[in-house]
């Protein structure tokens, strides 16, 4: 409405005077016919700056929503010319129109359904309800907006495991590892001979975590995955994900430094958050997004804390924490407990350190067992102080390699 306003209110002066006393009136009330025929007298009289204000008024309860027979237009009298009291006021022709159709409508579909745009309880309008501009969007709304067909670019979102046994990821492994050295030259000043193939496969292409497919689990299964930005049929981001069962992790973005105007460490995020979200609605149970570790005094890992609802994990009794609550704390110190109970420990602590499981000469065995074998006193210290870092579950489901 607004983008053709303008145009609109020139074009009523010649609309005013062409309009058809004549057409047909059945349809309409006796107060709008009478305030068709006053407009028909009065429409050159009127002032330019009026008929300015009238359409405004009338684009805003459009716009709204609300039925057009709600508008009502005054017009000021001239000196000298008293308004004429027992008759309605004067409204605007195009008003008139929108009336007219609006009843021919209701005429042919009694119910009042008009598709799409009536909300319960109110008549129906011409016209869908306006959106509020303080009213933000949705991710998904923004993530996902429909771009027209002849849109100047193309930007689409490839998911590819990461794995030299996929054919998609390896017939793009040049080109992405041409973008990391780029990245790594001019955003932290590696040296190219610090960026080799080896070094950059080591770090975001050999995963620990083993590809699988659970029938209960998001159709990409779970492991480490490439998200790669294409842009006209180049890459210009590369996000390293891991899909885990409760979360999607974030691990690393490198991007072509000639697209830093795009923001694309804040968009890669976003989509990701988006990407957890599609997730969570096949699998209920993957519910997170996992930024890594946040430090409060590193700009470069401080920004995580922007994206909210964030929590942190308490490093002494490992609960989640709103970051909110957690800020103060750090401004005083660089290493703080976050959970405000004093007495709360870690649920999960090691509480029989003889089942923590230990790899040692090709066999796999309890520590109750491996520490019979040992006289090194200072073993026993390493030992627990692991079972304390990973807790009593992780010491059960992980072997402590030991030579």
């Amino acid at each position: 409405m607004d983008s053709t306003m303008d145009d609109a209110v020139a074009g009523d002066f010649a609309l005013i005077n062409k309009l058809d006393i004549q057409c047909d009136l059945k349809t309409l009330s006796d107060d709008v016919k009478e305030s068709l025929q006053s407009e028909g007298k009065n429409s050159k009289k009127e002032e330019p700056h009026e008929l300015l204000q009238s359409q405004d008024s009338v684009g805003e309860k459009l716009g709204s929503g609300e039925p057009s027979h709600s508008v009502k237009v005054h017009t000021v009298p001239k000196p000298g010319k008293g308004a004429d009291l027992s008759k309605p006021p004067c409204r605007k022709a195009k008003e008139i129109r929108k009336e007219r159709k609006r009843l021919k409508l209701m005429q042919q579909n009694p119910a009042g359904e008009l598709e799409g745009f009536q909300a319960q309880g109110h008549p129906p309008s011409l016209f869908p309800p306006k959106a509020k501009s303080n009213q933000p969007k949705s991710l998904e709304d923004l993530i996902f907006e429909s771009l027209p067909e002849n849109a100047s670019h193309k930007l689409e979102v490839r998911l590819v495991p990461a794995s030299f046994e996929d054919p998609e990821f390896k017939s793009s492994f040049s080109q992405s590892f041409s973008l990391y050295v780029k990245y790594q030259v001019a955003i932290h000043q590696d040296l190219p001979d610090e960026c080799g193939k080896t070094e950059f496969t080591r770090f975001l292409c050999s995963s620990p975590l083993e590809a699988e497919t659970p029938p209960n689990g998001p159709d990409c299964g779970y492991g480490s995955f490439h998200q790669q930005y294409w842009l006209d049929g180049k890459i210009i981001a590369v996000g390293v994900i891991d899909i885990l069962p409760n979360c999607v992790s974030s691990v690393y973005l490198y991007y072509d430094p000639d697209y830093s105007f795009l923001s694309l460490g804040v968009y890669s995020a976003l989509r990701e958050i988006a990407f957890t979200r599609q997730l969570h609605e096949k699998t209920s149970q993957l519910s997170y997004y996992y930024m890594g570790f946040y430090i409060h005094s590193c700009p470069k890992m401080k920004y995580k804390g922007q994206y909210r609802p964030s929590d942190l994990l308490c490093p002494e009794t490992y609960v989640w924490v709103p970051i909110e609550q957690c800020l103060p704390s750090l401004e005083n110190s660089k290493y703080c407990r976050f959970n405000q109970d004093p007495e709360a420990v870690d649920e999960d602590r090691s509480t029989e350190p003889d089942r923590l499981q230990v790899f040692h000469k090709r066999a796999i065995m309890p520590y109750g067992v491996y520490k019979k074998q040992q006289k090194d006193p200072s073993e026993e210290a390493a030992v627990l102080q692991y079972a304390s870092l990973v807790g009593q579950k992780c010491s059960e489901r992980m072997l402590l390699f030991r030579n």
